[in-house]
C-alpha cells in the first residue's frame, strides 16, 4: 500500500513539474475544452430550469366547445345530450360543464381590466360554451372526438385547450435528445483535444521516457503522470465551464426578469445544483483520462 501511494504521489509531482514547464499550452487546452463543455452544460441548465414548469402544468386534455352565437339558450343546453351520447359510444370518461355566456362575461369582467371596454359593446359578444374535461387515458381519442363534435349542429368552434402543454412537453423531450447528441459530439471533441495535447507532450519527453525505461520503469509507471495531467485538465476545464455558465446567468436573468413581468411571473434561471455539478466535473475528468489513455498507448506503442 505504501509503495502504491508513493508511486502515485511521484506521478502527481511529475505531472505538476511538466505543467510548470509549459503552463501556457496547458491553460490554452483547458480553455478550449471548457468552451466545448460549456455548450452542453448550458443546454442542461436550460432544461433543468424548464422541466419543473412543464411538470407543474396540467396536461389533462380539455376541449372548449363554443355554441353558435345566434343559438337559443334551450337549444344550447340541449346540445349536452348528443355530446354525452358520443362520449358513451366511444367509452370516454369525461366531465361536461355548461358555461352560459352571461356567466362567462361576468367572469371576464372580474378577472381582467376590460370591464369598461366590454360595457361599450352594447351587448354580450360571448357565446354559450361547454368545457369537456377528459382523463389522460383517453388522450389518444382526442382528434377523432374533436372532429365529430365539430360536425354537430349549432357548434361553432371546438378548441383543444391543453394541446400547447403537450407541445411544451414534446419540445422538452426533443431538447433532451438534441442535448444528448450535442454532448456526445462535443465529448469526442474534448477527447481529441486531450489526445493531441498529450501526444505533443509525449513526443517532447521521448528522451526522458527512454532513460526511464533503461532504468527499469514499467509502462504503468510511465503512464501515470500523463493520467494525472489529463484528469487535472478535465477537472479545471469542467470547473471553468460551470463558472462561465453561472456567470452568464446574471445578465440573462436581468433580461428575463423584464420579460417575465409582462406575464406577472418571477421566472429566472438558476445554476445547476451541487450534485449535477459534481457529476459533470467527474464526467469531464473521465473524458480527460480517456483522451490521455488513447494517446499514451498509441505513442508509447510506437516508441517500442
Amino acid at each position: 500500500m505504501t509503495i502504491w501511494f508513493r508511486q502515485h504521489l511521484f506521478a502527481l509531482k511529475s505531472a505538476l513539474t511538466h505543467l510548470r514547464g509549459s503552463p501556457g499550452n496547458f491553460l490554452f487546452n483547458v480553455l478550449v475544452v471548457a468552451i466545448a463543455l460549456a455548450l452542453p452544460i448550458a443546454g442542461l441548465t436550460l432544461i433543468e430550469n424548464i422541466r419543473p414548469i412543464s411538470s407543474q402544468l396540467s396536461i389533462e386534455p380539455e376541449i372548449s366547445i363554443f355554441v353558435s352565437p345566434d343559438t337559443p339558450r334551450p337549444t344550447a343546453t340541449a346540445l349536452s345530450i348528443p355530446i354525452k351520447k358520443l362520449l358513451k359510444e366511444k367509452n370516454i370518461t369525461a366531465s361536461l360543464n355548461f358555461i352560459p355566456k352571461d356567466k362567462a362575461l361576468a367572469s371576464l369582467e372580474q378577472s381582467s381590466n376590460l370591464a369598461e371596454v366590454l360595457s361599450t359593446l352594447g351587448g354580450n359578444p360571448l357565446p354559450d360554451a361547454y368545457i369537456l374535461s377528459l382523463s389522460n387515458n383517453d388522450a389518444g381519442k382526442l382528434d377523432m372526438l374533436v372532429e365529430e363534435i365539430r360536425q354537430m349542429p349549432d357548434v361553432d368552434i371546438v378548441q383543444l385547450d391543453s394541446a400547447w402543454v403537450k407541445r411544451l412537453a414534446a419540445l422538452v423531450q426533443i431538447m433532451q435528445l438534441g442535448l444528448l447528441f450535442l454532448a456526445a459530439t462535443l465529448s469526442v471533441v474534448v477527447v481529441v483535444v486531450v489526445f493531441n495535447a498529450t501526444r505533443l507532450q509525449v513526443i517532447s519527453h521521448q528522451s526522458e521516457i527512454a532513460v526511464t525505461r533503461l532504468l527499469g520503469a514499467t509502462n504503468s509507471f510511465i503512464h501515470k503522470p500523463y493520467y494525472y495531467t489529463g484528469a487535472l485538465l478535465g477537472l479545471l476545464a469542467g470547473g471553468a465551464a460551470l463558472g462561465l455558465i453561472a456567470a452568464s446567468l446574471q445578465p440573462l436573468n436581468r433580461a428575463i426578469a423584464e420579460f417575465a413581468k409582462l406575464y406577472a411571473s418571477e421566472f429566472h434561471l438558476q445554476p445547476l445544483g451541487l450534485l449535477p455539478s459534481l457529476l459533470l466535473l467527474a464526467v469531464s475528468m473521465v473524458l480527460g483520462l480517456v483522451g490521455v489513455w488513447l494517446s499514451v498507448r498509441r505513442q508509447l506503442a510506437r516508441a517500442n
